[in-house]
């Protein structure tokens, strides 16, 4: 069982920057791949990035790629999402997920955590 819980969410002006944490409980964390979903109102949850167990593989949706980048700390049980150049239309609730696979690039992880609201005004 792993739980996880988000947080760095927040309000910040378009072409601002935020870094969202993701902290995982339980001894496993090094065995999962990690990811990052978003969900505006009235839309699908949508893929945004992922990362395998050592951190060395990574893989991000197109309409992120070069202002986002997701890293982890296997040794603090933690992956983060650093978001850059942010634009209106990245306001959404993060969601971050571990499975046992890598890329998991559908909304189908094994655990996910309860969300952190990003508002990015224009």
């Amino acid at each position: 069982q792993v739980q996880l819980v988000e947080s760095g969410g927040g309000l910040v002006q378009a072409g601002g920057s935020l870094r969202l944490s993701c902290a995982a409980s339980g001894r496993t964390f090094s065995t999962y791949a990690m990811g990052w979903f978003r969900q505006a109102p009235g839309k699908e949850r949508e893929f945004v990035a992922a990362i395998n167990w050592t951190g060395k593989r990574t893989y991000y949706a197109d309409s992120v790629k070069g202002r986002f980048t997701i890293s982890r700390d296997n040794a603090k049980n933690t992956v983060y999402l650093q978001m850059n150049s942010l634009k209106p239309e990245d306001t959404a609730v993060y969601y971050c997920g571990a499975d046992s696979t890598f890329p998991v690039l559908r909304p189908e992880y094994d655990y996910w955590g309860q969300g952190t609201q990003v508002t990015v005004s224009s």
